[in-house]
């Protein structure tokens, strides 16, 4: 079992910056990839960043690519996603993830699917 909880939203104006972080507990969280999903009113969940279990490999959305940032303090069991330039549409709610189906695993995933665990997420608004 993993227990993750996303923290660091909130509002912010266009431009702005924010840092979210998603703290883990239980099963040894280094050993797993985490990526960061986001899902707006009305809209489907969109994979967002990921980062493998080392950060040897991150890779990210186009739409933030540039101006966000993912990375990981594994002894301290966190990820983070610092997110600045932001914009308008950047507004959703934001998700950590873990696969743990493969630990070690030398690559990474946008895929949803492939991540069995999942915070409860943390809310992002930016005004224009």
């Amino acid at each position: 079992q993993v227990q993750l909880v996303e923290s660091g939203g909130g509002l912010v104006q266009a431009g702005g910056s924010l840092r979210l972080s998603c703290a883990a507990s239980g099963r040894t969280f280094s050993r797993f990839a985490v990526a960061w999903f986001r899902q707006a009113p009305g809209k489907e969940r969109e994979f967002v960043a990921t980062i493998n279990w080392n950060s040897g490999i991150t890779y990210y959305a186009d739409s933030v690519k540039g101006r966000f940032t993912i990375s990981r303090d594994n002894a301290k069991n966190t990820v983070y996603l610092q997110m600045n330039s932001l914009k308008p549409e950047d507004t959703a709610v934001y998700y950590c993830a873990t696969d743990t189906t493969r630990p070690y695993y030398s690559s990474v995933s946008t895929s949803g699917a492939v991540y069995d665990y999942w915070g409860q997420g943390t809310q992002v608004t930016v005004s224009s």
